[in-house]
């Protein structure tokens, strides 16, 4: 489901958020590259990275949640990078992999409101909402890993027609989007 701003719930509470959100041109550290990066040196131990997402597992999955959270937040970057761990293992010609890439590409799209590339936030929330759209019609469902294809469309088509703030403060995790990802049914461990 996609809400209203006031309406955002963390699904992984405990987990922390990084200091800082980033974006390319930003001035702020490079978060994995940099020595003083948020997540520099964040060791992925083998045999507990990312499990692959499915339909069945999502209530489970953090590096899903995760995905969401940061997205919520305004932490676009760290969204997209989650994600893509987890696409990868996922399986990119899947339809889960295809339907997480559509969730890169919004996230993608609000890293690029954050470096004012209007070109960019177009092109990557309209490849968003196309990919969600193959995957709504491939998987013949109406919802998928707890969000609604329509929503998950309108939110793209939305996106990518919105005018945004030109200036946002480097660093600061301020939302872009006038809506949230919020999966239902919530995790059990929320509800």
């Amino acid at each position: 489901m996609i809400t209203a701003e006031a309406e955002i719930t963390r699904l992984l509470p405990a987990s922390p958020l990084p200091e800082y959100t980033y974006f390319p041109g930003s001035g702020m550290p490079h978060p994995i590259r940099d020595p003083k990066g948020h997540s520099h040196g964040r060791k992925h131990i083998p045999g507990q990275g990312p499990k692959a997402l499915n339909p069945d597992n999502w209530p489970t999955n953090r590096n899903y949640l995760l995905g969401i959270d940061f997205f919520n937040l305004g932490f676009y970057w760290e969204a997209h990078e989650e994600w893509e761990r987890l696409w990868r293992v996922s399986g990119a010609d899947t339809t889960v992999g295809r339907f997480l890439k559509g969730l890169i590409k919004l996230a993608a799209a609000g890293v690029k409101v954050r470096e004012r590339s209007i070109h960019g936030v177009r092109r990557h929330a309209a490849s968003a909402g196309e990919m969600f759209a193959d995957v709504a019609a491939e998987a013949d469902v109406d919802s998928f890993c707890g969000l609604q294809f329509i929503r998950l469309q309108f939110a793209a088509d939305r996106a990518a027609q919105l005018a945004y703030k030109t200036q946002h403060p480097p660093g600061s995790a301020v939302r872009v989007f006038p809506f949230v990802l919020r999966p239902e049914p919530l995790p059990s461990s929320l509800s």
